[in-house]
């Protein structure tokens, strides 16, 4: 389902989520989307982990 959206779209909402404090499952599943596209290191830079 997740890989239907782009890269972009998923940073976002992964940064959203945590700021907002929204549900860890949710927050999981949405980094572990990250992970598998090599985009964690964008996420690290942000310093939101």
């Amino acid at each position: 389902m997740l890989t239907l959206l782009e890269d972009q779209i998923i940073l976002e909402a992964y940064k959203q989520s945590v700021s907002l404090q929204l549900d860890e499952e949710f927050i999981s599943l949405l980094k572990d989307e990250l992970i598998k596209r090599g985009l964690l290191k964008d996420v690290q830079s942000n310093t939101i982990l």
